[in-house]
């Protein structure tokens, strides 16, 4: 039983540390479009589009004044080789 209660702790703790590593941002500013896939914030001159679930949430009105926190992450990564350098010319 010790030893499933000192499992249970250590999951827990590696799973805090995991969340803890992500880094999140924010944004806040004027909503300027509600969509059920973004939201879009005024932030000074620019216009600010987060993604976002349909779930997420409070019913947010165009107009409210919102501090969204979100995450940057990938969606597809697309490889390219690095060039080969060039040889240098012999000379004559």
């Amino acid at each position: 039983m010790k030893s499933f209660a000192s499992l249970a702790l250590l999951v827990s703790v590696l799973a805090t540390s995991a969340l803890a590593a992500t880094k999140s941002y924010q944004v806040t500013g004027p909503v300027l479009e509600v969509r059920p896939d973004a939201f879009v914030v005024q932030k000074g001159k620019e216009k600010w589009e987060i993604a976002r679930d349909a779930s997420q949430g409070p019913d947010v009105k165009v107009g409210d004044k919102v501090t969204i926190e979100y995450t940057m992450a990938t969606t597809s990564v697309e490889v390219k080789p690095a060039a080969a350098a060039k040889a240098p010319k012999a000379k004559k």
